[in-house]
């Protein structure tokens, strides 16, 4: 039956993953556990970080920041993932869904204008060392990080006051949290002005900042490559690489899940995109960080 009532679609229901009772417990079991480990993961990163007076720099400060976005993003999602997986009420309040999809876009758009001044901030250290400390006062990164979360906040909340306008034809949602392009299919209107709307902020969002952290690393490794030593070279590279892999991590699942294939399209394989980029990549990145870091490596080891 056709809900076109918008005061009548009071919840959504989360249809989750397919599968009986056994899978949705092994599910749950593996899914807390990689949520608690990504809390204590990032917990970790920032206690270290906030610490030693020796992590007190411009890019340990971007970190501290990208680890609290992504706990902040998988708190949006894993508790109510884990309760659609044992609970036999999937019902969200309406309210509860655009909060759910504010909050987990808010954070991931952060995340991907936050790489991109990570980028800027390493760019700056390796080809303009003597300027550095110049330009990236503590100021300088509070500002782009307010800014960053700025920009993310009026965008997303912009496509989440549009899509709340729209009247809704069902209320069953074919993911496991309020995904906007599940939710649009849903929709009974027309929203070609939606999707025109987010495909400008999705490009900004997305690949504005994916540009600049290639433009970045295009002149860090003309930079690297002229110093005279392997060693050297070896030396000032290492200090991009944990960023570079979570670069590689968070760009490349969202660009996965941008351009989905008109032909052959799987509900199932953008859940499991989904599931890879909201709740493992926050697991993997404070790990990264940790074993490809000497500095932090360094300070965990003084601090046990």
């Amino acid at each position: 039956m056709e809900i076109t009532n918008k005061s009548l679609m009071a919840y959504f229901v989360l249809q989750g993953f397919p599968g009986g009772p056994t899978l949705h417990i092994t599910l749950f079991v593996l899914l807390l556990l990689v949520y608690l480990a990504t809390l204590a993961g990032n917990f970790l990163i920032i206690i270290i970080i906030c610490t030693d007076l020796r992590l007190h720099s411009p890019m340990y400060f971007f970190l501290t920041n990208m680890s609290i976005l992504e706990t902040c993003g998988i708190s949006a999602i894993s508790p109510k993932l884990l309760s659609i997986l044992i609970a036999e009420n999937k019902t969200i309040f309406v309210t509860g869904c655009h909060v759910q999809t504010f909050v987990y876009f808010f954070i991931t758009s952060s995340v991907f204008l936050l790489l991109a001044v990570m980028s800027f901030d390493r760019f700056l250290a390796i080809c303009h060392p003597l300027r550095y400390t110049v330009i990236m006062q503590p100021r300088v990164c509070v500002l782009l990080v307010c800014i960053c979360q700025i920009i993310s906040a009026a965008c997303i909340l912009f496509l989440i006051i549009l899509i709340s306008k729209l009247p809704f034809c069902d209320r069953v949602l074919n993911h496991f949290f309020c995904d906007a392009t599940a939710m649009l299919k849903l929709v009974c209107a027309d929203i070609t002005f939606f999707k025109l709307t987010s495909f400008i902020i999705s490009f900004f969002i997305l690949f504005v900042p994916l540009m600049i952290t290639v433009i970045s690393y295009i002149f860090i490794v003309y930079t690297v490559m002229k110093i005279p030593t392997k060693k050297g070279r070896k030396k000032t590279f290492s200090t991009c690489v944990a960023h570079m892999s979570i670069v590689s991590i968070v760009f490349g699942s969202a660009i996965l899940i941008q351009i989905r294939p008109t032909q052959g399209y799987s509900v199932e394989r953008d859940k499991a995109i989904n599931l890879g980029s909201t709740v493992l990549a926050p697991l993997v990145n404070p790990f990264i960080y940790t074993l490809r870091n000497d500095q932090v490596k360094k300070s965990i080891r003084d601090a046990t």
